[in-house]
């Protein structure tokens, strides 16, 4: 057994359990990823990140991103926007229950998030950075998160600086990547900023960037003192890894890979979870890039992505996994 544990997350009035965090990511953290993820071990959900001005103006589809279930409590909506009053009033209007948190997206290197001034532009103006988080606290009941970089290039690295900002104006919790908006994904996340910003405030601090397994995780919480740990991209097609992580402090021991037939079986029920959620049509599209990262690295991918992105149905879906499973029984 290990002396390490995992400590319960603490934000505002709200204890999770597992301070595991499912990163939000644009086109993948849907309400359907995240109850399977939720059900491997995730503690704090978050929804993909909401317009702010598509609220205000009444954009249909921020209202599908917004869709929650009770298993996943507690769960967060991610807004995003730099316009302090809309941000406030819109604040106001999804703090109806649904949500238990509300995250500021602060990090988001897009360019068209960026070049609105919106996402990891913030980080540029860490004064409107202060005003929008305080629009947001004090329109709302529920805690306030804030999600950032280390900074937006090597000329700005604030991250701590950023922190206090958002720890002054009212934020429970502050998210931070160890890269800068310039880097986007590419490079090593550099967890000595997430170190530094630990030790810049007394609110919760949860680290982000290159967890690719549970001993990633112990090596992130002896490096850096970080409370919480987010996990993004090694999540896509990769629910089990919040219940890899769980184990291993518990146990010590590394859980093997799940087998090409529980991949496959993940699979099916994912996909049958998008239908009913968006309908066939949409569903079994949106079931394409996830397959493909559920199958990375397994023998005979690249073909089957190939057919996957000709599925129609879920008839189609099934059969064309059940045929490669049956040519696959074994992992490679």
């Amino acid at each position: 057994m290990r002396n390490n544990k995992l400590k319960p997350l603490v934000i505002g009035n709200i204890t999770i359990k597992h301070p595991l965090a499912l990163a939000p990511m644009a086109g993948v953290t849907d309400l359907p990823y995240r109850l399977l993820c939720k059900e491997q071990g995730a503690g704090m959900m978050c929804t993909e990140m909401v317009s702010a001005k598509g609220l205000y103006y009444g954009n249909r589809k921020s209202e599908p991103l917004m869709a929650t279930d009770p298993k996943e409590i507690p769960v967060a909506i991610q807004i995003f926007g730099s316009d302090p009053d809309i941000m406030g009033q819109m604040a106001a209007k999804v703090n109806d229950g649904r949500f238990q948190m509300i995250d500021i997206n602060m990090g988001c290197p897009v360019p068209k998030i960026v070049n609105n001034g919106d996402g990891s532009a913030l980080m540029k103006n860490p004064k409107l950075a202060g005003k929008v988080i305080k629009a947001v606290v004090d329109a709302v009941d529920i805690p306030v998160t804030v999600k950032i970089r280390k900074g937006f290039n090597d000329d700005l690295v604030n991250a701590p600086e950023m922190a206090q900002v958002a720890q002054e104006n009212g934020a429970a919790a502050i998210a931070v990547h160890g890269r800068t908006r310039e880097q986007y994904y590419s490079g090593t996340a550099d967890w000595s900023i997430i170190r530094k910003v630990k030790e810049a405030v007394d609110i919760p601090v949860i680290g982000n960037g290159d967890i690719t397994c549970a001993k990633d995780v112990l090596r992130m919480q002896e490096e850096t003192g970080c409370d919480g740990f987010m996990i993004g991209r090694r999540a896509k097609g990769n629910p089990w890894i919040f219940k890899e992580i769980l184990h291993f402090f518990e146990t010590g021991e590394e859980l093997p890979r799940p087998s090409l037939e529980e991949v496959v079986a993940m699979m099916l029920r994912h996909g049958q979870m998008m239908i009913d959620f968006k309908g066939e049509y949409i569903g079994v599209r949106e079931m394409r890039k996830h397959v493909a990262w559920y199958t990375f690295g397994f023998p005979g991918a690249a073909k089957l992505r190939e057919k996957v992105n000709h599925t129609e149905t879920y008839e189609d879906l099934e059969e064309l996994l059940q045929t490669y499973l049956k040519a696959n029984p074994e992992r490679d």
